[in-house]
């Protein structure tokens, strides 16, 4: 076998949710750029990778401070959600096998939860697009923390919201901040990357999965 087998029992779910169970990265990136582009600045890859998996105001500061924008990170939060939404469409929708995956865990009434860095009227809305809101046992986000990842604060408010030892719990993540907050909490944490991360680093993951439909996933949750 070539990943290491869950110290304990996985028996709760707690997933990222941009990059994992929506393709909301894509839309990220669209609104970078074209925020950046209004100012005559470029979104470099360089930038996007620091900003993916902070707290939302975190990554909109860095980008303030990676250009010496003339806003604040307040007035730029405002704006990026504005064109968010203006430029999500069909382009905001479940990324693959998630439907598939939560049938699995709901048949094994395994309980699960999302854990996100987005606000939570903006992580709200996407669940509910995607079509997954009123699946899931609670959403964390940045509104509920104080620190954030790659701190291991929201993973182990999640095991606490399942009522479960981290170690009972899956982690499923898409960037390197993510998993390393996820194996920080003591969490059983796999990252799936999205096309947007495949060049992160994810030193410490049980494994890597290309999609949610990997075998192993499944295989490590008896579901």
């Amino acid at each position: 076998m070539s990943y290491p087998l869950p110290p304990a029992p996985l028996i709760a779910v707690a997933f990222d949710m941009d990059g994992v169970l929506a393709s909301s990265e894509d839309v990220y990136e669209l609104t970078g750029i074209e925020t950046l582009r209004r100012r005559g600045k470029p979104f470099e890859d360089a930038l996007r990778h620091r900003m993916m998996g902070l707290p939302t105001l975190k990554a909109l500061q860095l980008m303030i401070d990676w250009h010496e924008l003339d806003l604040t990170v307040e007035e730029l939060a405002v704006e990026s959600e504005k064109t968010f939404w203006e430029l999500a469409g069909d382009r905001l929708a479940p990324m693959p096998y998630v439907h598939e995956l939560f049938d699995r865990l709901d048949a094994a009434s395994v309980p699960r939860g999302v854990v996100t860095s987005g606000a939570r009227r903006y992580a709200e809305q996407i669940l509910r697009v995607i079509g997954v809101r009123d699946r899931l046992s609670f959403v964390i986000t940045a509104d509920d923390v104080k620190i954030g990842k790659p701190d291991p604060e929201p993973y182990l408010m999640a095991a606490e919201q399942h009522g479960v030892d981290s170690s009972q719990m899956l982690v499923l993540e898409d960037s390197s901040i993510g998993s390393r907050a996820g194996v920080a909490a003591g969490a059983y944490t796999i990252a799936v990357p999205s096309p947007h991360t495949t060049e992160h680093d994810f030193t410490g993951v049980a494994f890597v999965a290309q999609t949610l439909a990997d075998p192993r996933i499944a295989e490590v949750l008896g579901v």
